[in-house]
């Protein structure tokens, strides 16, 4: 490494064979590592080898051990961030840090790799051309309904992170909030051992975790669909009109919609009023 930088290094959320050899290299080369939990991390440095000595920068002392990170580089010294698992920065601290050393004009290089929210989205089967995320959900249920209130006629993708405790709770008000038939999927345990991927209405989510309480263990991430696109209904044209005003002289309005209900792309309530207007009624 040339000049002093800070590294932002994606570590596995789960399964070690993640673990990217470019994001070995960069810790082992740099000078020192800023860990979320040093002692989680521990394990994962004695696993691949890697000596460099770690200090712990988390949401408690970040503001603090920036100036110090700050010193360091301005030495001459790189640094590796890392979270306790995934990729640094989402839904975990580093942000104070990185604006500090982006300000103070050294280089900040992603190292990339696992992040749970990206694996979700990869196979839950919806939009992803624009999605939100929105990290977790508030822990009091009032808040948490105002916050599935404030995404309800989006139509795009939205994406939380769940924790064991709060997961039943959680998908209730979002079925209580944005409908039972909302398109929900759960991606539980992402490249662990018990790793789980669901999708159904929030009904069947609902129904499929209640029937086995192990699904309500572990680590979740929810990708909530948008709300599906109202589709307006086809204009009436001159053949339904025709078709509707032969079947008139021979049925009840409410027998003719129906039938014309099967002929027509139209639904029979629409068809229904449309016969009630060639009538005059």
């Amino acid at each position: 490494m040339h000049s002093p930088s800070l590294y932002v290094v994606a570590t596995p959320i789960g399964n070690l064979q993640d673990m990217t050899p470019r994001a070995i290299a960069t810790l082992q080369s740099v000078d020192v590592i800023a860990a979320e939990d040093t002692r989680h991390s521990a394990a994962l440095m004695q696993h691949f080898g890697i000596t460099t000595p770690m200090l712990a920068v988390h949401d408690h002392n970040e503001r603090q051990r920036t100036e110090s990170m700050l010193q360091r580089l301005s030495e001459g010294q790189s640094i590796g961030l890392i979270s306790d698992a995934g990729t640094p920065l989402i839904s975990d601290p580093g942000y104070h840090l990185v604006s500090a050393v982006r300000a103070a004009g050294f280089s900040v290089v992603p190292i990339v790799g696992p992040c749970a929210l990206i694996a979700a989205l990869s196979v839950a089967g919806v939009a992803t051309d624009r999605f939100t995320f929105m990290g977790f959900l508030p822990a009091k249920s009032s808040h948490r309904c105002q916050q599935l209130e404030s995404i309800a006629e989006a139509q795009h993708t939205h994406v939380f992170y769940e924790s064991p405790h709060r997961i039943v709770d959680s998908i209730a008000d979002m079925g209580k909030v944005l409908g039972q038939q909302r398109q929900l999927t759960v991606a539980r345990e992402l490249t662990k051992t018990y790793e789980t991927v669901y999708g159904g209405s929030i009904e069947q989510v609902q129904a499929w975790m209640q029937a086995d309480s192990n699904q309500q263990r572990g680590e979740f991430v929810l990708v909530v669909a948008g709300k599906p696109v109202a589709t307006e209904a086809p204009s009436m044209d001159a053949e339904t009109d025709k078709l509707l005003t032969v079947l008139l002289s021979e049925l009840p309005i409410k027998k003719a919609a129906a039938m014309a209900a099967q002929l027509t792309p139209h639904k029979k309530k629409a068809l229904y009023d449309r016969a009630l207007q060639l009538q005059g009624k």
